[in-house]
């Protein structure tokens, strides 16, 4: 027999720094061992937020699944920028390698909708684009 799920929650929390709070609170887990386990695995992503969809059971036991970073935020890193343009049309704020661009796209591939690098890279130059932030060839 299966177990019921009581809720599913979706956060952004920073990586290897997960901490029992009101956040975590509203999900009715277990949030020691929560923060324990989720800060084990991203340890390796410190400083980037880290998107975690949790799925809550009644019997207050839990699963979660840890996606890959927000590209927005990957895409500032890279830029060295720390916030996007107000108007993208008007306003550059700063620029990124083609390969540079691939390799952020390398890195989202299973979480967007797209099946080939292509496909990733046109997704994210899109949001280079409406950041304000050019794409050198």
């Amino acid at each position: 027999m299966s177990k019921k799920i009581a809720k599913v929650v979706k956060m952004e929390l920073p990586a290897g720094e997960a901490k029992p709070g009101p956040k975590l609170a509203s999900a009715g887990i277990v949030m020691p061992k929560f923060c324990t386990d989720f800060n084990a695995k991203t340890a390796d992503r410190k400083g980037q937020i880290v998107p975690v969809i949790i799925t809550a059971y009644e019997d207050k036991s839990f699963d979660y699944v840890i996606k890959t970073s927000p590209v927005a935020g990957l895409l500032m890193k890279e830029a060295g920028i720390s916030k996007a343009s107000a108007n993208a049309k008007t306003t550059k704020v700063g620029h990124i390698s083609k390969a540079a661009l691939r390799k952020i796209a390398e890195y989202k591939l299973p979480d967007l909708n797209c099946n080939d690098i292509e496909a990733a890279m046109k997704v994210v130059e899109g949001s280079a684009r409406n950041m304000g932030i050019t794409i050198d060839d």
